[in-house]
């Protein structure tokens, strides 16, 4: 699910260099396909439609307790077959747990990533998780105390606004753009240790 082409990752790339040459900040960008498989979901809802069948069959018919518990075990392996096609799948998944689990992911990143490792605390992640249709600004404890939450959102705003229109290249750079902007201002190259982490687009399948 690819939303970057290979051009489009160069222009990322020379955006966090340029972007990284005026601070003494990190810029990591992440793209994940996905932040789980939740295959426990067409499990949960073929277990829970099973359940159901057996009784009209038991009150309003005389079949035989095999025959309903065939056609019970029929419903669930056919159910479970639909509901494992990705599309359906995700689409069953509540929103809050989607956001719940790109958010995990992309703390993960962070860590993975080593941006916790600046010396001035000031690596910042920029975490795209495209079927849960999430992007989020992470920013460490140096950066964190100096931007508030509503510019973070605002760059994560116009993020979004591009991948929706299908210019998502234009949109990381804007928005690396912008980190580099804040990073910039209140940590100018020099003020910390510099820490070499990836200047290149990080795809997660």
């Amino acid at each position: 699910m690819a939303i970057v082409d290979q051009d489009g990752q160069k222009r990322i790339a020379t955006a966090i260099a340029n972007a990284e040459v005026k601070t003494s900040g990190e810029i990591v960008a992440v793209i994940a396909a996905n932040s789980s498989e939740y295959l426990y979901v067409p499990f949960m809802w073929a277990a829970l439609v099973a359940l159901l069948v057996p009784w009209p069959f038991i009150h309003f018919t005389w079949m035989t307790v095999q025959m309903i518990w065939l056609m019970q075990l029929a419903v669930f392996v056919a159910l479970l077959v639909i509901l494992m096609f990705r599309p359906i799948r995700y689409a069953l998944v509540p929103a809050a747990t989607k956001r719940l689990r790109a958010h995990r992911r992309g703390v993960e990143q962070f860590l993975a990533q080593n941006l916790h490792t600046t010396e001035g605390r000031t690596g910042v992640l920029l975490f795209v998780s495209v079927v849960e249709r999430y992007a989020e600004v992470l920013a460490d404890a140096g950066i964190h105390k100096k931007v508030s939450e509503a510019e973070w959102q605002s760059i994560v705003d116009k993020l979004t606004a591009a991948i929706g229109e299908g210019r998502a290249a234009e949109g990381f750079v804007a928005a690396i753009d912008a980190i580099g902007g804040k990073l910039a201002l209140h940590f100018p190259p020099g003020s910390a240790e510099p820490v070499r982490l990836p200047n290149h687009l990080i795809v997660l399948e």
